[in-house]
């Protein structure tokens, strides 16, 4: 079915950057939203940024301002600019893919680890 394969994860220091990379299977029209979540040992799963099919994004309070989804149509990929990075950004991150019909995908998750 649908494959998200997601890149781009590491290790960077406080007040860095990173940029995460989820390649979709699929035209990312037939998506109605893609999405980052992430998750960190011992918290809760945080939906960080999502991106509608018309273009519209939304963002959690806590990275808003820092971090920017953004897609490539052409080549069926969706972004994550990550900038100004804290060490509570550490977390796993997946990219998620929804339809309409309410299906989900998800990404295997990359790491990021924001640490001096």
């Amino acid at each position: 079915q649908v494959q998200l394969v997601e890149s781009g994860g590491g290790l960077v220091q406080p007040g860095g950057s990173l940029r995460l990379s989820c390649a979709a299977s699929v035209n990312i029209f037939s998506l109605r939203a893609m999405g980052w979540y992430r998750q960190a040992p011992g918290n809760q799963r945080e939906l960080a940024a999502t991106i509608t099919s018309g273009g519209d994004t939304n963002y959690a309070d806590s990275v808003k301002g820092r971090f920017t989804i953004s897609r490539s149509i052409a080549k069926n990929t969706v972004y994550l600019q990550m900038n100004s990075l804290k060490p509570e950004d550490t977390a796993v991150y997946y990219c998620t893919g929804v339809f309409g019909t309410g299906e989900y995908y998800w990404g295997q998750g990359t790491q990021v680890t924001v640490s001096s």
